[in-house]
């Protein structure tokens, strides 16, 4: 395809770094087997680090920025997918190694490229995203390692965030009562409206500092890190599970040992960016049937162009988003 296209492009070079909005043809992207005409991508803090350099994202440089896509195949090489297939793509090396989703033409690896499934629209699955991803893949985790709601409330820390916000909605649907932890009162009654039957303070959640303390969730999932992760571990019920997806808290914690040998508490680890394609398979699956978010069109607070860009990152790292921010790029839906 020789057409040029918009896309955010992201250098890091003699002249500095920089992400700006650029015209590029197809043949310069990255290569994989099959073309997309990219209808929506999605922002995530990730994003936002990459496009402001305020984080190290990008293991090369230039590259088109975005962790997600979402679109219809325009050329595919690989028998698998054929013109005019919706599809998408989250992590797999966007943004990081390879051209990303904030482009109005993305190239992918067939490999990590998951056919739109039945029950999702091309926007629903960008507002689901790799936050949704994320928690739905820390649900799966967690029940693999035989996490069921009768053993009681799931905790979700960080629960104004875009992984906070689909997991509340996410646990909800799949039965589990869900204690959403967050500073924000101002939005405790949007979290109740997604389906948490508890809003915790985090100002007001006082961990006691203990190796062991009284069992009070059955389980959470920790976008925090840090001194919280330390002071959930205590307060699981035996064989209860801790899915960490995030940092926000830091990168250590200090803990004991005694949550894993007298409760039988499982930490499990959330990389959602490399997760094989089997268990992607499975997430997908799930997120576009038994367990696929009811307010998304609520939780997508924002639906915006590239041009826009540069905005909404700054807000983002400010600490002023709210919601999952969609970015349209195309006309399909």
């Amino acid at each position: 395809m020789s057409t040029n296209f918009r896309a955010f492009r992201i250098h890091n070079d003699d002249a500095g770094y920089r992400g700006q909005i650029e015209s590029m043809s197809a043949d310069a992207l990255s290569a994989g087997e099959i073309l997309v005409k990219v209808a929506y991508s999605s922002i995530n803090y990730k994003d936002a680090l990459a496009g402001t350099g305020k984080g190290k994202i990008l293991r090369q440089y230039p590259l088109n920025g975005g962790i997600d896509a979402a679109g219809i195949v325009a050329a595919s090489t690989d028998p698998s997918f054929k013109e005019g297939d919706p599809v998408l793509c989250t992590g797999s090396g966007l943004s990081e190694t390879r051209d990303g989703g904030l482009a109005e033409y993305a190239r992918f690896d067939a490999k990590w490229t998951i056919p739109l499934p039945k029950g999702l629209n091309l926007r629903e699955s960008m507002i689901i995203g790799t936050a949704g991803f994320t928690a739905g893949l820390a649900l799966l985790r967690m029940e693999d390692n035989r996490q069921t709601p009768s053993m009681g409330p799931l905790a979700v820390t960080g629960a104004t965030g875009g992984v906070g916000m689909l997991a509340i909605d996410i646990f909800s649907r799949a039965g589990y009562d869900v204690h959403a932890i967050s500073g924000k009162q101002a939005h405790f009654d949007f979290l109740r409206d997604l389906g948490a039957v508890e809003c915790i303070d985090r100002h007001q959640l006082v961990f006691s500092g203990k190796p062991m303390d009284s069992a009070r969730f059955a389980g959470a999932l920790d976008n925090v890190g840090g001194a919280t992760l330390a002071g959930l571990l205590p307060l699981i019920v035996p064989y209860g599970n801790v899915a960490i997806c995030g940092n926000a808290g830091g990168i250590g914690f200090e803990s004991t040992v005694m949550p894993f040998i007298i409760r039988g508490v499982s930490l499990l680890g959330v990389a959602s960016a490399g997760t094989a394609r089997d268990v992607r398979d499975r997430v997908w699956e799930r997120l576009s049937s038994d367990w696929k978010p009811r307010h998304l069109d609520r939780i997508a607070t924002r639906e915006v162009t590239l041009d826009q860009l540069p905005d909404i990152f700054g807000r983002m790292l400010a600490g002023e988003s709210f919601g999952r921010t969609v970015v349209r790029l195309g006309d399909e839906k």
